[in-house]
């Protein structure tokens, strides 16, 4: 089949991003809104049928094959080094397009209700529009430079949508945040490019993932440090990765990214920014399993941390926001840890398992954070501590709130209960360790979207100073559609269509996995009841019992204030100031001494030129004088 039309994928959001850009003010109220909501269904409906016509070809032997729908060379280097921008569809990049453009759709309709009359609403569509473009260019991308192109595409347009209130010195703060520290992660991300592809002689992904080794073999056998090019390079590369999804120690910046408009962090947290780390190492999966394999060990315990230390603070966090933005980067440490426990071709449970939850993810944490719009909308706070007793005004956002925190924890036949089995029976054929970190992790991710849940919708009321109401259809009708996806999502037979080599992989029912994770699920979740569906001295009292681990978990275990002291006491004071003062000093004091010496001089002899014939008679007497003595001395 001929995909050339995959070409408008990318062309629309394009051309609605400089549409509603250029126009500013002129379109009409709501116009952009509809404009830009338009060009994203028509793209959504493109990014459906590739996925039905890709995966419909079939399931031969061989598996799903790669297509390079569209290519032209960029910058040709060497005969092989050739950086080309294309389109390439496979299992991993068409799943990525139906994810991405889904979700995108639904928070382009919510925001029709949510971001209505609010100022800079054009805006808002053009930064959506770009973001949207910069997310399905990086994953349709043919080779790893073109990715890094649109890599940091998505980071200006998430610090364009995180400080869109630019008005807010804490939402520009915020932005500046983001994009600095995940501006050093890309740094080493493009430090690993050039290893690379100087070792491989390629940029593509079809040459790097290329299972005769002709690609990855020189990387291996060259070491530097005890460990081999091949590892350095792949460990750069998840360097960009971690910066891009937040994990530890680059985490920092995805709370704060909260200041943007709630929309922002659901499309920002669910199918787009945050997931780039996981597709980066996906789609790069096959060199990270023969070429650098103890860096996926790193990968492993990196995202098994993260989880851990995310799910923690959670379950301390009064912002109804960071509760989700800490879950993000909880379940996105979940993916890391499949990655890094997977093997390939029939042991690659643990890649199928990571995209399968990236998938359902997408969903239910796109609803929960619309969920989440819904109520500050209905409450103007975000504080849980300013709701309660939310159920009776709010029906539909109640209803599909719950079936998000049901989901998120496991309870089956919820999609990430199917998804989050895999990931555990992966982590427990690989290492027990890491198994049981993330057992106990599903247990507290359950009793912190309990809390959450209870806190917002029982509890009791906090006697509003007026009466919340539903929200309007186009806001509950997203959450009704992404309710339903996150419902049925569990059911694809994700195994059939999206594998390390592209085959259909067998999976089996895990019993002795699925009944205790299942088990510690309802645990969390029946904690959670005891403790915030009704007002009780329960929590307080659990808080002055763990008075230590929760002020610590309640202050982020004090990393902010950490790179603060790093950065201020440590970098600025010893290492910034004395090479601001050599260069104020050294550098700027050379320079100046040059410069008024110069002028010194020059004020000096410039009486040489003064136009008076007198005085060019004296220069003149006086320099045949000097000549005449020099001459006679000389002989």
């Amino acid at each position: 089949m001929d995909y050339a039309y995959t070409l408008w994928i990318l062309t629309l959001p394009v051309a609605m991003f400089l549409t509603i850009g250029l126009s500013g003010d002129r379109l009409k109220s709501n116009a952009a809104g509809i404009l830009g909501t338009a060009g994203l269904a028509v793209i959504a409906a493109l990014s459906w049928f590739t996925a039905f016509s890709y995966f419909g070809s079939g399931l031969p032997e061989s598996g799903f094959q790669p297509v390079i729908a569209a290519q032209t060379t960029w910058l040709a280097f060497t005969e092989t080094l050739v950086i080309h921008l294309g389109i390439l569809l496979d299992p991993l990049s068409v799943m990525m397009l139906v994810v991405i453009t889904t979700v995108s759709l639904m928070v382009h309709i919510y925001s029709l209700g949510y971001m209505h009359g609010e100022r800079g609403y054009n805006r808002y569509y053009a930064f959506l529009s770009l973001f949207t473009f910069s997310m399905l260019g990086l994953v349709v991308a043919t080779n790893i430079f073109q990715m890094y192109i649109f890599w940091e595409l998505v980071g200006v347009s998430s610090y364009l949508l995180i400080g869109f209130y630019y008005e807010k010195p804490s939402a520009v703060a915020a932005a500046k945040k983001a994009f600095i520290v995940t501006r050093f992660a890309d740094l080493g991300f493009l430090i690993g490019i050039l290893l690379l592809s100087f070792n491989t002689g390629t940029f593509d992904f079809a040459a790097l993932n290329d299972m005769s080794g002709s690609a990855i073999a020189q990387p291996v056998t060259t070491v530097f440090m005890g460990l081999s090019v091949s590892t350095w390079a792949m460990l750069l590369i998840f360097m960009g990765g971690a910066g891009k999804s937040a994990m530890f120690p680059l985490h920092i910046w995805l709370p704060d990214a909260m200041e943007g408009p709630t929309p922002v962090s659901a499309l920002i947290h669910a199918a787009t920014m945050v997931v780039a780390g996981v597709y980066l190492v996906a789609r790069l999966f096959p060199v990270y399993h023969f070429a650098a394999p103890d860096s996926l060990e790193v990968i492993a315990w990196v995202g098994s941390f993260t989880s851990l230390f995310a799910a923690v603070i959670a379950c301390t966090q009064l912002d109804i926001k960071r509760v989700l933005a800490f879950s993000t980067l909880s379940q996105i440490g979940y993916m890391m840890v499949a990655l890094g426990v997977s093997g390939y071709g029939d042991e690659g449970v643990g890649y199928m398992a990571s995209l399968f939850h990236l998938f359902t993810h997408a969903f239910f944490k796109a609803l929960l954070f619309l969920g989440a719009g819904s109520v500050i909308h209905a409450v103007h706070s975000n504080l849980m501590t300013d709701m309660g007793g939310l159920r009776k005004y709010m029906p539909l956002t109640h209803l599909t709130f719950l079936i998000a925190c049901l989901t998120i924890a496991g309870v089956p036949p919820l999609s990430g209960f199917f998804s989050k089995d895999e990931i555990l029976v992966a982590a427990f054929e690989h290492n027990k360790v890491i198994f049981a970190v993330q057992w106990f992790v599903a247990g507290l991710t359950a009793f912190y979207m309990f809390r959450l849940y209870f806190n917002i919708f029982w509890n009791s009321d906090p006697h509003y100073h007026h009466t919340p109401h539903e929200s309007p259809p186009t806001m509950t009708g997203p959450l009704l559609f992404l309710a339903a996806a996150s419902v049925l999502a569990g059911f694809v037979p994700f195994h059939d269509f999206v594998t390390t080599d592209g085959k259909p992989l067998e999976t089996e029912f895990h019993t002795l996995v699925a009944v205790p994770s299942v088990l510690i699920g309802l645990a969390g979740i029946a904690l959670a009841w005891w403790m915030y569906a009704r007002k009780n001295s329960r929590p307080e009292s659990v808080a002055q019992t763990l008075h230590g681990l929760y002020s610590a978990a309640f202050r982020k275990f004090y990393i902010d204030e950490l790179y603060l002291f790093i950065t201020h006491q440590l970098i600025f004071r010893f290492i910034s100031r004395p090479v601001a003062w050599f260069d104020r000093h050294i550098v700027d004091g050379t320079m100046n001494l040059i410069g008024n010496t110069t002028v010194s001089v020059s004020v000096a002899i410039k009486k040489m030129q003064s136009g008076e014939l007198q005085w060019y008679i004296w220069y003149f007497t006086s320099g045949v004088l000097v000549l005449t003595l020099i001459l006679l001395y000389l002989n």
